[in-house]
């Protein structure tokens, strides 16, 4: 069963089931993505576009699922679904990531395993076409949990990932959204402060993301990302760092993060939702909301993430007017949303 609760600044939902509803779904399982987080309006959406985006949320989870489903390993899921998102223009990841100040795009990524605790990271990457699979290859193949730039490119090809001309993640979209970005950056300078300007404040945002509980009760989470629209001295974001972008532990939960990514970094935000669960016993829900609504708008910033803990129940947490998300729970019931009011 399904509950949305409305706080009054977005709209999250919880997958609980009871202890009769569990021995039916035996074992447990469930996904969670997102696409990224912010001022994402209705008004602003054309019905073409806003169900483009929905076919692209429901293709990508029910691929993580059907592996879930089968028997498959969360981090697979996690993977696989993330691929989906980073091949589409959409989203600001892999093909559709933002671009730099420079023109170019600097993409991250991160994954982390439940089970062991086990992570891998990539950063500031310009030839890999699906970032994820190679901080998969950091986790399990490298002595190291954070490769970036070109030593990153180096270590992919000795493990036989193949590099992308750069003109792969060009798409016209993204970049006449830089020129506008820097078109009103230019026209700050000269006029004075624009307050809440919500073009640049929305260039801040784009990621995508994937929690999973397989049915051997691992849990896993990654993410990925394009980082910033016009970034500038190969600035990196939230994605990459575990315990900001992305964490899981199964004695907790598993979280993905999207949001404004240097206040995420500041707050740790999703280790930090793990660590309320662990050292304060709040549930998801609750640990979610406590970091959503109160640590990282303290600090002021904004997004917000996808979780799911070790008993399957779903958090998608979010303090900004929309974030492209969906679940689905081992009954396989599928719930896809943009706005906070759905």
């Amino acid at each position: 069963m399904l509950f949305s609760c409305n706080n009054g600044q977005n709209t999250a939902f919880v997958s609980d089931f009871s202890d009769s509803q569990a021995s039916e779904i035996d074992p447990n399982f469930g996904i969670v993505i997102h696409g990224g987080a912010g001022t994402i309006l209705k008004e602003n959406m054309s019905d073409s576009l806003e169900q483009a985006y929905r076919d692209k949320l429901e293709e990508a989870i029910r691929v993580g699922h059907e592996i879930l489903k089968a028997g498959g390993d969360a981090m697979e899921a996690v993977t696989k679904t993330i691929n989906v998102l980073e091949d589409s223009p959409l989203f600001n990841a892999g093909k559709g990531a933002v671009f730099t100040h420079e023109e170019t795009n600097e993409l991250d990524a991160s994954v982390m395993d439940g089970a062991t605790l086990n992570a891998g990271s990539v950063a500031g990457v310009t030839r890999i076409k699906n970032p994820i699979d190679l901080a998969v290859e950091v986790m399990n193949n490298s002595p190291h949990v954070m490769l970036s730039g070109e030593g990153a490119e180096v270590f992919a090809q000795t493990r036989g990932i193949k590099l992308v001309d750069p003109s792969y993640f060009y798409t016209e979209g993204r970049f006449q959204s830089l020129k506008r970005v820097k078109q009103r950056e230019a026209a700050k300078k000269k006029m004075g402060f624009i307050a809440d300007d919500p073009l640049i404040k929305n260039s801040k945002f784009g990621t995508v993301g994937c929690a999973a509980l397989d049915k051997n009760g691992n849990l896993a989470a990654g993410t990925s990302t394009g980082g910033m629209t016009n970034k500038r001295w190969n600035r990196i974001g939230d994605a990459p760092i575990i315990g900001a972008g992305t964490y899981a532990n199964n004695n907790t939960c598993a979280v993905s993060s999207t949001g404004w990514g240097e206040f995420f970094i500041r707050a740790m935000v999703a280790h930090d939702i793990s660590a309320l669960m662990e050292y304060k016993g709040l549930s998801l829900q609750a640990a979610a909301r406590e970091v959503i609504h109160k640590k990282v708008p303290a600090l002021g910033g904004d997004g917000g993430i996808v979780a799911i803990d070790k008993d399957g129940n779903v958090a998608m947490e979010f303090n900004t007017a929309g974030m492209y998300r969906a679940h689905m729970n081992a009954e396989g019931e599928l719930i896809v949303q943009i706005y906070k009011d759905e």
